[in-house]
């Protein structure tokens, strides 16, 4: 019951007081990957930008910044069907995977950093969860801002993802989706509403090198401060431990681009 009971108050906490952050992500946009049960995910991502061309989108001025991000979240579900919490009220539920975090954000001028607390939270299933092919599907919302007109982005999107397979070759994994954000603040370089747009990757682990190394192609559509095209690569230390380092192409190229330093460790 004490457990039932906190996951009720996180749920409430995320989905009712308007403060709804980085989900579990690709290089950039968020994955169909759900932190599993009973684990801590804390991330560390430093935007770098590679000239001081910056100029201004979505209110945001791109100076010669170093961002700055800093996040912990959260599984909220059991990744055993006899143990979902969603299971217990109808059985094909159990297979349904949830996590929830926030973000700290600093390094982006003062106007924003005066306000830097952001909320996300996604809900997803695994590929094969309910038939054999079956892609891998994820929901969810992230960049949930706590000032209205300022930092509520409010990303909400849809993906899905599939490892191909050509007999024993693995081709790695490909998805695609969707997100829609808050048309007011996420605008193009001429100041025009540009809130929505593809969300496309594909990654693998490049096995015949070594497991512990990833290559991803990341690409986020619309030409506000959130579309761009990431390529890089990332090394698992341990399986708790790993790092990335990535190079980040903006679709507005009044943005200049930025290289990105990221370490995850899970508890």
């Amino acid at each position: 019951m004490k457990r039932l009971g906190l996951i009720l108050a996180v749920c409430y906490t995320f989905f009712l007081s308007n403060a709804y952050a980085t989900p579990s992500t690709l290089i950039w946009a968020p994955s169909t990957d759900i932190q599993p049960y009973k684990r801590i995910h804390v991330g560390v991502d430093i935007y770098a930008p590679t000239t001081s061309k910056g100029t201004s989108v979505d209110n945001y001025d791109q100076h010669n910044y170093v961002q700055q991000v800093y996040g912990l979240t959260f599984s909220l579900l059991s990744d055993n069907p006899e143990e979902n919490l969603l299971g217990r009220f109808w059985k094909p539920l159990g297979k349904v995977m949830a996590e929830s975090g926030f973000d700290y954000k600093k390094g982006f001028g003062s106007f924003y950093d005066s306000t830097p607390w952001y909320f996300n939270f996604k809900f997803g299933v695994p590929e094969d969860a309910y038939f054999k092919y079956m892609p891998a599907v994820a929901v969810g919302s992230y960049d949930m801002g706590t000032r209205a007109n300022r930092t509520n982005y409010n990303l909400w999107y849809g993906r899905v993802a599939k490892t191909v397979n050509i007999g024993k070759v693995n081709l790695g994994r490909v998805s695609g989706g969707y997100f829609v954000g808050n048309g007011k603040l996420l605008r193009d370089k001429e100041g025009l509403r540009d809130n929505s747009g593809a969300l496309i990757a594909w990654e693998r682990v490049m096995t015949e090198i070594s497991p512990k190394l990833w290559l991803c192609v990341d690409y986020q559509g619309t030409q506000s401060s959130y579309g761009a095209l990431n390529a890089g690569f990332a090394w698992s230390f341990t399986k708790d431990i790993s790092a990335l380092v990535a190079y980040d192409i903006y679709n507005n190229r009044n943005l200049t681009d930025t290289v990105t330093f990221q370490i995850d460790i899970n508890f």
